[in-house]
């Protein structure tokens, strides 16, 4: 993922060779060019037009692929939000396990001019999560460079949620390679090759669900530096501050 029309592309390995990993994160906004002034005024991207088409761009930072950002059409069934892909080995069989363990298939299975596969879809609490199948950029990893710094999810039971994703994902499964998954406190951490990538928290109630504001999703956090400054441009491109201002784990 993350290629680019003018024929900027990332080394790329595998799906395979990271699987159940976060692999790329993305963005469906409504307005693609006021995202694009916003997240450059307050990271620093630059976009470039993607392989996928119009209405498409990858943001880049440094020269480095960050996110994709695409322009979110009515016939699409997902709110405006941004998204974690992870890897998988096959995105129709991994689809099926979505389907079976009670979560919903949005979009796709669908093939990219990558010549990769991917979909979006749902867990049980309606959290929306993209898996991908395909090659993947070696230098992109939650944690490192531009890369998101962290993935948090946000949902009604963590280690429920633990357990469809470890499920689908095939987290803790023993296989070379794969993400383990540890239970801290009330929290699960998803570490990949040892390091953390990913938190769950629970404690999302049956009412607090069905709000737009509160309902279970995926949070992803960009690292900047200096918080402060981000915040207040943010701010003055017509953005707002959601919560106060917390440190990191």
């Amino acid at each position: 993922m993350g290629w680019t029309r003018d024929g900027g592309r990332a080394v790329e390995i595998s799906a395979r060779e990271v699987f159940g990993a976060p692999c790329w994160v993305s963005l469906l906004a409504r307005d693609l060019h006021g995202t694009q002034q916003f997240y450059g005024a307050v990271l620093g991207w630059k976009f470039r037009p993607a392989r996928l088409g119009e209405g498409w761009t990858i943001a880049h930072l440094d020269g480095v692929p960050v996110a994709g950002i695409g322009t979110l059409t009515s016939d699409l069934p997902v709110a405006a939000a941004w998204t974690p892909y992870f890897a998988v080995d096959d995105a129709d069989e991994t689809a099926d396990r979505v389907r079976e363990r009670s979560g919903t298939v949005a979009v796709g299975p669908v093939s990219f001019p990558s010549g990769g596969r991917g979909a979006l879809v749902a867990d049980r609490d309606g959290a929306v999560f993209g898996i991908w199948a395909g090659g993947v950029s070696a230098d992109w990893r939650v944690g490192r460079g531009p890369a998101p710094a962290w993935l948090e999810l946000r949902t009604r039971d963590a280690f429920e949620a633990a357990i469809f994703y470890g499920e689908v994902l095939g987290w803790a499964t023993g296989r070379a390679g794969c993400c383990e998954v540890s239970y801290e406190d009330d929290q699960v951490v998803l570490r990949q090759g040892g390091e953390p990538v990913a938190r769950l928290n629970g404690g999302i109630t049956e009412a607090a669900a069905h709000a737009p504001e509160t309902r279970p999703r995926w949070h992803v956090y960009f690292r900047v530096p200096d918080l402060d400054e981000a915040i207040e441009a943010a701010t003055a491109s017509g953005g707002t501050t959601l919560s106060t201002i917390m440190s990191s784990p």
